[in-house]
């Protein structure tokens, strides 16, 4: 999967998102307005995949999938704009970000919280890399629900390593989330240990850093051989 879909046209809902009404729902301060003004040029919201929509049923966590469409000005997305507008609006949501001829999608799992179901828990965000507007789409997955749809549609957002092998069975979305989660943690942590490295000029400490770098290496490595592992699991 491409990470870009035909979505049907009986999905279809084609209506501008005033940036007005985000502010309204997310409570945006003076400092998040900016950066909707800075980065944004308009919100379309463009498809409502929903039982009434795609004839597919709605499950306990995912009653309907909203698709947007963000027109940027400079081709920068601070990741808060985002944020907000999953704040604001109560269902998973992905997005097509679009400037210059070229498009990326991005989505973060969004679920409903376990201790206030009004409230909703969303992890850090997943995209695909910048492609021309012309570049082929994907069918829609093939999904006995929406629940399914959502999680093939996050997924293909994924990176290969923590992309679901389509034969393989049982590791929910959730697993695959705190994987990246995890890996992106570390891969910061390794980055931080060498930008103290290159910094430090004592030999004493030099030594004890480069141990730690070592073992966050260790700890990274791990992280990706269990992606490899499970990609490689046999049937």
């Amino acid at each position: 999967m491409t990470g870009f879909f035909n979505y049907p046209k009986s999905a279809a809902f084609g209506r501008v998102l005033h940036k007005n009404k985000i502010y309204e729902h997310a409570g945006a301060n003076t400092a998040l307005k900016d950066l909707f003004v800075r980065d944004v040029d308009q919100i379309v919201w463009r498809s409502k995949l929903a039982p009434e929509t795609i004839n597919l049923s709605a499950t306990k966590f995912v009653a309907e999938i909203q698709v947007f469409d963000i027109s940027l000005k400079t081709g920068k997305l601070d990741e808060a704009v985002l944020r907000a507008i999953d704040k604001a609006i109560p269902f998973p949501l992905i997005f097509e970000l679009s400037h210059g001829g070229k498009r990326k999608a991005m989505a973060a799992y969004k679920r409903p919280s376990e201790s206030d179901s009004a409230k909703w828990v969303i992890s850090e965000y997943f995209s695909t890399d910048w492609v021309a507007d012309a570049a082929a789409r994907s069918p829609l997955p093939v999904a006995l629900n929406l629940g399914a749809l959502y999680d093939a549609l996050l997924s293909a957002l994924m990176p290969q390593q923590v992309q679901p092998n389509l034969r393989q069975d049982g590791e929910d979305i959730q697993a695959r989330v705190d994987r990246m989660e995890a890996i992106r943690a570390k891969t910061r942590d390794v980055e931080r240990i060498k930008a103290q490295l290159a910094r430090e000029k004592q030999f004493n400490r030099r030594v004890a850093i480069n141990a730690e770098l070592r073992a966050a290496k260790q700890g990274l490595d791990q992280l990706m051989g269990i992606c490899s592992n499970l990609q490689r699991k046999p049937q």
